[in-house]
């Protein structure tokens, strides 16, 4: 069997209002903004860290328009961004506490303090402006 070449080029994060999305990214967890595009009243932020310039997240509308989505899954998606159940990213850092001190001491909703859990990983957890879970591990 061959080996692909593949590579996580971007993953997307739903955001209901781009200012505090771009803020919280940008400000708070130190990612550079890559792109900023607006369209038809919509907004799509591409931000990530400046160490990893090949990996991004794209912090995009719920539902734009022509997405195909219906009335109810549109309602659907904002009830459970609301509950920080409809999206998430995990994210890894050398030093967990001094991670989860900055993130306290801004707006972010903090979820979990840092923990060592069972499977062996110790990491935090909190959401975004928009409710996304964001999980942050320690790595040596």
């Amino acid at each position: 069997m061959t080996r692909m070449d593949i590579t996580i080029h971007a993953s997307f994060l739903p955001h209901n209002d781009p200012d505090a999305s771009l803020a919280f990214y940008r400000d708070t967890l130190g990612f550079e903004v890559r792109g900023d595009v607006g369209y038809g009243g919509m907004r799509w932020i591409t931000v990530g860290p400046t160490s990893q310039p090949g990996t991004s997240i794209v912090l995009e509308p719920p539902a734009p328009d022509g997405c195909g989505k219906t009335e109810d899954e549109v309602r659907v998606i904002t009830e459970m961004m609301a509950k920080g159940t409809y999206a998430g990213v995990n994210l890894a850092t050398t030093d967990l506490d001094a991670t989860f001190e900055r993130l306290q001491a801004s707006d972010a909703e903090v979820v979990q303090e840092p923990t060592d859990q069972p499977w062996g990983v110790r990491d935090c957890a909190f959401r975004d402006p928009a409710g996304n879970m964001i999980r942050i591990m320690e790595q040596p």
